[in-house]
Order: structure tokens, then sequence, then C-alpha cells
């Protein structure tokens, strides 16, 4: 699978052109189904919002949007084309307006929706969904910094953390990385150090 950018974490993000408020919010989604139910909980919590517009992306090709009730192609599009440009995955944009009184006619309203759409995109971030490998490793307390200082010489990113009489974590790096950081690990640690190969996994790097 080729990598794919999707977005780092959630966000919102709020504009206001001539009193209307604009509110974006950023999703990362899977499944359309997953889309339809956030698009409920929104309309839920801003049930006396004008307008809450959406448009999302899958990775594997889906892509929907709606205007709801706006203008025709004023604001659902405009927000799909935000996100096509960006060229972001496995992505969901909702952007709730409280109209303010003052008609922003059709190329403001593009404009509006378009920019608050980048701004919630902006706040959230990326990151760069790859192939992975991932480990498991078994760390003595006495042992953790050092291990942790290897990390970002091999572009290596903690997981799942647990703490008990050792630490086992879970670690993800890209798998042309693998065999070096390994060999690294057992030789500064005397072979006390051995991580356990647990396959490869999608993982998202931040940009």
């Amino acid at each position: 699978m080729k990598p794919f950018k999707v977005p780092y974490q959630e966000a919102e993000a709020e504009y206001v052109e001539k009193r209307s408020r604009f509110i974006g919010h950023i999703y990362k989604i899977h499944t359309a189904e997953q889309a339809q139910e956030i698009l409920a909980a929104v309309r839920k919590k801003y049930w006396d919002a004008s307008h809450n517009v959406y448009a999302y992306i899958l990775q594997n090709g889906v892509m929907r949007f709606s205007d709801d009730g706006e203008p025709q192609g004023t604001s659902g599009m405009p927000t799909l084309d935000v996100l096509k440009k960006e060229q972001v995955f496995d992505v969901m944009c909702v952007t709730t307006r409280y109209f303010g009184g003052t008609l922003l006619g059709a190329g403001g309203l593009v404009r509006a929706y378009s920019h608050t759409c980048k701004l919630a995109l902006d706040a959230a971030g990326q990151a760069m969904m790859q192939p992975y490998a991932k480990l498991r490793l078994v760390c003595p307390y006495g042992l953790l910094d050092q291990m942790r200082r290897q990390l970002p010489l091999f572009e290596a990113e903690e997981g799942e953390t647990a703490f008990s009489d050792q630490v086992t974590m879970t670690l993800y790096l890209p798998k042309e990385q693998q065999a070096r950081f390994t060999a690294q690990l057992t030789d500064l640690t005397g072979g006390k150090l051995r991580p356990d190969e647990l396959g490869e996994e999608l993982f998202a790097k931040k940009l």
C-alpha cells in the first residue's frame, strides 16, 4: 500500500464573516457509517445552527458532501475541494454555521466554507499513514532512558506503553530501519534488550 496523508488529530477552528459564525470540525474516519454517526452527533450538539455542511474522503476513494440547505455548490463542494487539494484521506470536515443576518452571496459562502475547512485542517495537522514494522520491547527501568535516546536515530515511535516491574512498550519504525535498530540495541545493552517482531501495521507519523 502506498503511503497517504491523514489528519494527525481531530480539531476545531472558528471563522466569523459579517456576523455569521462558522465552526469547522475535522475528524479522522475509516468508513461511511462512521461519518454518518459523527454527523448525527454534530447535528445533535448544534441543533440550533442554521446549517451543518459536511464533506469527507476515504482512502478507498469514496467521497461525499452536502450543502445542508445552503445554495447548491457554495459549501459542501468547496469543502471537499479543500480536502482534495490538501490530498488528505480518511478525513471528514463538518462546518456548522450560525447565520448572522447578512447574506454573503455565493462567492462569499464559497470563500467562508473553504477558509473554515482550511483553518480546521491546519489545526488538526497532517500525518503520513504507511506500513511500519511493529515491535514489542520489554525494558528494565535502568535501561529505559538509554533505549529512548535511540528512537529518533531510527525514526522510531513509541506506541502503547505499560509500566510494572519492567516497561513493556510497542514500537513502530520504518521497515528498513528494523535490522539496524535491533542490532544497535543488542550492541549497546550487551544483549539485554531484544525486541520481538509483531509484524507490520499502518502507522500515522506526524508531518
